[in-house]
């Protein structure tokens, strides 16, 4: 994942920083709980197709 895309790259929920899970292939948003899929080198910043963190895994 580039840094500089990382750099400008929020939430789009909560406008929140993400984080980037490289083993994943995720950006995750802590606040939200919601992991944010990167297929073929772009993230797709869609509410409803982000991953919902369960309460119950750590961040």
């Amino acid at each position: 994942m580039d840094k500089k895309l990382l750099d400008i790259l929020v939430c789009p929920l909560c406008k929140g920083p993400l984080v980037y899970d490289a083993k994943a292939q995720e950006l995750i948003c802590k606040v939200d709980r919601l992991a944010y899929a990167i297929v073929d080198d772009i993230p797709v910043m869609l509410i409803d197709e982000a991953r919902q963190i369960p309460a119950e895994l750590e961040l």
